[in-house]
C-alpha cells in the first residue's frame, strides 16, 4: 500500500465519505451495469491511441459513476496501449485488488479529508489534496506508462483547488488520465469543463437498475422482502444508491410519512412536523452533506412532486396513492406554481449544502412552501 493511502486509511474512520453504510465501495465493485455506451466511447478512444487526457463522468447521484471510473482505471492500469472493450479485469486480477485497496503506485485518488479536529469529513475538497498532484505526476509511471487520477467528487472542489486543477489539465504529463466525478455538473467550473471529454452517466433503465441492486444486496448479504424492493426500484429513478438506501433502511417509512404530510394538505400536524425537522436536522445543526436521511428525505420528496406534476400534465407518471393526492391538490391551472415550489425546494436544498444552513429549519420551511401552494389550489 502505498504511503498516502496507508496514511489516510490509519487517520481516517472505517466509513468513507458518501459510501452507502453497509455496502462495497464502488471501487470493490467487480460488475458494471447499463454503462456500455459510455464503456464503447471510451474504449474506442483509448484503442484509437487518441485518448484525450481528462474525461467528466457527469450524471445524477448513485447511478454508477465512481464505479465506472474504477472500472476505466482498471482497464488503463492493466491493459495501457492494449486496451479491448471485451477485456475483463476480474476480482482476481492483481490491479483489481490494488484499486480496490488504494495500494496501486499508478492511481491517485483525491476526495473530501478527513479532519481529525471536527471528526468529520471535509464539507470541500481542498487545496492540499490537489497538491498532492505534484508529487503524484513526479513518479515514474512504471508499467504501463499510465497514470489514473480519479477526483470523487469534482464538484465538492472549493475555488482554491479547482484553480490549482485547472493548472494540472492545461499541461498533462503524457499518458496521464484524469477521471472527474461529479453530479452537480453546473458547480465546476467552466475552464475546468471545457478542458474534459463529457462521459454522460444517465440513470439507469429498469432492467439495469433491478440487477445492479440484486447484484448489489447478493454481494453484501443483504436480504430485502419483495414487497420492499419493488417499492425501492420504483422511487429510485433509476439511481442504485437510492434503490439501497430504501429497500435497506428506513427510506420507506420516510416517504410514507412524505405521503402521509400531503394528504394531510392545506393542514399540517404540527407535531409531526417538528419532530421530523429534529430527526433531520442530525446532531448539531447545519452541514447538508453531512445528513444521509435529509438528501433521502429531499430526494424522495422532490420525486414524489414531480411525478404528481408530470401526472396532471400527461395523464402519467405517479403510482397509486400519489394520482389521489395529485388528483387532490394539483389542476392544470396551478402547474406553474408548483413547479416554481419544486424548483424553489431543490434552490434551498442546495444552500443549505453550500452555506451549512440550519437543516431543520430547511425541512420546516419546505413543508411552510407545499401547505401555501395548497392552500391557493383550496381556494
Amino acid at each position: 500500500m502505498s504511503r498516502a493511502a496507508t496514511a489516510e486509511k490509519r487517520a481516517a474512520p472505517v466509513d468513507e465519505p458518501d459510501r452507502l453504510e453497509g455496502f462495497s465501495a464502488p471501487r470493490e465493485v467487480e460488475r458494471l451495469f447499463g454503462h456500455d455506451a459510455a464503456l464503447v466511447e471510451f474504449g474506442e478512444a483509448l484503442r484509437s491511441f487518441r485518448l484525450h487526457h481528462a474525461w467528466l463522468l457527469a450524471g445524477p447521484e448513485g447511478v454508477g459513476k465512481a464505479t465506472l471510473a474504477y472500472h476505466l482505471a482498471r482497464d488503463v492500469l492493466a491493459l495501457g496501449g492494449h486496451y479491448q472493450t471485451q477485456a475483463t479485469i476480474t476480482a482476481e486480477h492483481p490491479v483489481f485488488r490494488k484499486v480496490a485497496g488504494l495500494a496501486h503506485p499508478n492511481l491517485l485518488l483525491i476526495r473530501r479529508a478527513w479532519n481529525d479536529k471536527t471528526k468529520r469529513y471535509s464539507q470541500w475538497i481542498g487545496i492540499d489534496e490537489i497538491r498532492r498532484l505534484r508529487v503524484f505526476l513526479g513518479h515514474s509511471a512504471g508499467q504501463t506508462g499510465w497514470r489514473v487520477v480519479i477526483i470523487d467528487r469534482a464538484d465538492d472542489l472549493n475555488l482554491n483547488a479547482a484553480n490549482a486543477l485547472l493548472k494540472a489539465l492545461e499541461e498533462p504529463p503524457t499518458r496521464t488520465l484524469f477521471l472527474l466525478v461529479a453530479t452537480a455538473e453546473g458547480r465546476i467550473p467552466i475552464t475546468i469543463r471545457s478542458r474534459c471529454r463529457a462521459l454522460r452517466v444517465p440513470a439507469l433503465g429498469a432492467k439495469d437498475l433491478e440487477n445492479a441492486v440484486r447484484a448489489a444486496l447478493a454481494r453484501d448479504d443483504h436480504e430485502v422482502e419483495a414487497d420492499a424492493l419493488a417499492t425501492a426500484l420504483t422511487l429510485s429513478q433509476g439511481s442504485v444508491r437510492r434503490a439501497l438506501e430504501l429497500a435497506t433502511g428506513e427510506g420507506i417509512v420516510l416517504y410514507r410519512e412524505i405521503v402521509a404530510a400531503f394528504s394531510r394538505l392545506p393542514e399540517l400536524d404540527t407535531e409531526a412536523t417538528h419532530k421530523l425537522a429534529e430527526r433531520l436536522r442530525g446532531g448539531g445543526g447545519g452541514g447538508f452533506g453531512d445528513s444521509e436521511q435529509l438528501q433521502l428525505f429531499v430526494s424522495l420528496l422532490l420525486g414524489l412532486m414531480e411525478r404528481m406534476i408530470r401526472t396532471v400534465a400527461t395523464g402519467e407518471g405517479a403510482m397509486a396513492e400519489e394520482n389521489t393526492l395529485a388528483g387532490r391538490l394539483l389542476d392544470r391551472q396551478l402547474l406553474p406554481r408548483w413547479v416554481e415550489v419544486w424548483e424553489a425546494i431543490g434552490n434551498a436544498k442546495c444552500d443549505v449544502a453550500s452555506l451549512n444552513l440550519d437543516r431543520g429549519l430547511f425541512v420546516l420551511e419546505t413543508l411552510s412552501r407545499l401547505q401555501q401552494v395548497a392552500r391557493e389550489h383550496a381556494v
